[in-house]
C-alpha cells in the first residue's frame, strides 16, 4: 500500500522566516487558556479559544506548532479540533501528541493513520495500551514495518481477525513469523496454517509450543463414542468433533475400497514415485483429504512427511521411503542421510503419536472448513507459485489441490 502524506495545509516556505515576537507569544497564551482547569474556563469558553488556535496554527511555522502540541500533550482533555489538526499534521508535530498524549482517543488515533504517513503510524502502534479497534486498523493497511511495530509491543491488544490477518501477511513478510509467534493471541488453528511457509526453526517452534496431547478430550468424551455410534453416526457435528478427538488414525474403512492391503503397503509402492492415485489413496488411508494430502506431499521443507507418518504409526523407515517416492535426494556425495532429510527424521523422532495426529487434524480440518478468506487466499497464492518447482507427479498432486481451493 502506497504511504499516504502527511497533512499538507501547513504550506510553508523551505526557510521561513522568524515569527514575530507577538505572534509567538499570543500562541503560548492561548495555548495557556485551553490548558486551563475546568474550575477557571467553561466549555464554551475553551472551544472558542481552541478555534482562534487553530486558526492561527494554519499559518504558524513548524517550530510553533511543535511547541503548541508539547503543551497540549499534557492535558487529560484536549479539544477534538486541535487533536485532528496536530495529529495530522508533519512528523515532529503530530509526534508530540503521539508520544506523549496519553488520553487521545481511539477515534482520533484511527483518523490520523488513515491520513497520514507510515511514520505516524509506527508511532501509534507504539503507543502504551493499543486497543484492539485500532490495532486492527493499522493491521489492515497492511505495512510490514508497522506489523512489525505492533507486533514487538507487549502492552497492545490484537483481536482474533487482527491475528488472522497477520498470519496471511507473514506469507510475503515471513521475519514477522517470530514475532508472531510469541504473542499469546495466537491459536493453534492460525500457527499451523503459517506453518506451510515457515522456515524450518519457526516450524521447529509451532510444533514444539502447538503440538498439544488431546488426552484430555479423550477422557471427557470417552463414553460419547459409543452414543453416536449407536446413533449410526447420523449427526455430522458431533461426528466432525469425535473425528478430531479419537485415538485412531487411520481409516480402517478405506481398506475395503483400496487397492492396497494397507497403509504400510502404500507407502511402500510410493517408494517408486508419487502417482496422484497413490497419494490419494494414502491419504484415505491415513484418514486424511487428498486436498491435505496433496498439501503435505508438495511441501518443500519434508517435516509435514514426519508428522504423517508419526501419525498414523509408520515406523522411521517410511519417511525415507515416501522422501525417495518424491524423487528428493536422500544421501549427500559421503553416503551420510542427507540435511534435509536429518532435519525431517529428527522431527519424526522428537514429536509423539498423539501429538503429531493432532498436528495432523488441524490441518485436515482447517485446509477444509476453518480459513478465512484471508488465511486461504494466502495458501492458494503460496501453492501457485510453488507449482514449477516440483516433479511431475507432485504438480498433478499441487493441480488438483488448486481446484479443490477454487471451489
Amino acid at each position: 500500500m502506497s504511504e499516504a502524506a502527511p497533512m499538507s495545509s501547513f504550506g510553508e516556505p523551505p526557510a521561513a522566516k522568524a515569527a514575530p515576537r507577538s505572534r509567538t507569544t499570543l500562541l503560548k497564551r492561548l495555548a495557556d487558556v485551553v490548558c486551563l482547569p475546568t474550575s477557571r474556563i467553561n466549555a464554551f469558553e475553551r472551544a472558542m479559544t481552541a478555534d482562534l488556535l487553530v486558526e492561527m496554527l494554519r499559518d504558524a511555522n513548524i517550530d510553533e506548532r511543535e511547541k503548541v502540541a508539547r503543551r497540549l500533550a499534557m492535558l487529560n482533555e484536549m479539544p477534538g479540533v486541535l487533536v485532528r489538526l496536530l495529529l495530522r499534521d508533519e512528523l515532529p508535530v503530530a509526534r508530540a501528541l503521539l508520544v506523549d498524549a496519553e488520553k487521545l482517543s481511539d477515534a482520533d488515533l484511527i483518523s490520523c493513520l488513515y491520513q497520514t504517513s507510515t511514520d505516524h503510524r509506527r508511532l501509534i502502534a507504539q503507543r502504551r495500551g493499543v486497543s484492539e479497534v485500532v490495532a486492527d486498523a493499522l493491521i489492515d493497511m497492511g505495512e510490514p514495518a508497522v506489523i512489525e511495530t505492533l507486533l514487538r509491543n507487549d502492552l497492545v491488544k490484537i483481536s482474533h481477525q487482527g491475528v488472522e490477518n497477520i498470519v496471511a501477511a507473514t506469507r510475503d513478510a515471513p521475519y514477522l513469523i517470530p514475532l508472531l509467534l510469541r504473542r499469546a493471541e495466537l491459536r493453534p488453528s492460525h500457527a499451523y496454517v503459517m506453518f506451510w511457509w515457515a522456515d524450518a526453526e519457526a516450524r521447529r517452534t509451532i510444533l514444539q509450543r502447538f503440538a498439544v496431547s488431546r488426552e484430555i478430550l479423550q477422557e471427557a468424551v470417552g463414553d460419547v463414542f459409543a452414543l453416536a455410534s449407536a446413533e449410526g453416526w447420523q449427526d455430522p457435528l458431533s461426528r466432525k468433533a469425535l473425528q478430531f478427538i479419537e485415538r485412531r488414525q487411520r481409516n480402517r474403512a478405506a481398506i475395503a475400497k483400496s487397492p492396497f492391503a494397507s497403509l504400510d503397503e502404500a507407502v511402500t509402492a510410493a517408494e517408486a514415485g508419487i502417482t496422484r492415485e497413490i497419494a490419494e489413496e494414502i491419504s484415505y488411508l491415513s484418514g486424511l483429504k487428498p486436498m491435505t494430502g496433496a498439501k503435505i506431499f508438495t511441501d518443500p521443507g519434508g517435516e509435514p512427511l514426519a508428522i504423517l507418518c508419526k501419525a498414523t504409526g509408520l515406523p522411521r523407515v517410511c519417511v525415507r521411503q515416501l522422501w525417495r517416492g518424491l524423487r528428493r535426494q536422500d544421501v549427500d556425495r559421503s553416503g551420510q542421510t542427507d540435511h534435509a532429510l536429518e532435519r525431517v527424521l529428527t522431527v519424526y523422532d522428537m514429536i509423539a503419536v498423539d501429538r503429531a495426529q493432532t498436528v495432523l487434524r488441524y490441518w485436515n480440518w482447517s485446509l477444509t472448513s476453518a480459513l478465512t478468506p484471508a488465511l486461504l487466499k494466502a495458501i492458494r497464492e503460496g501453492d501457485e507459485a510453488a507449482v514449477d518447482e516440483y516433479s511431475a507427479p507432485q504438480r498433478a498432486a499441487m493441480l488438483a489441490l488448486s481446484r479443490d481451493f477454487g471451489r
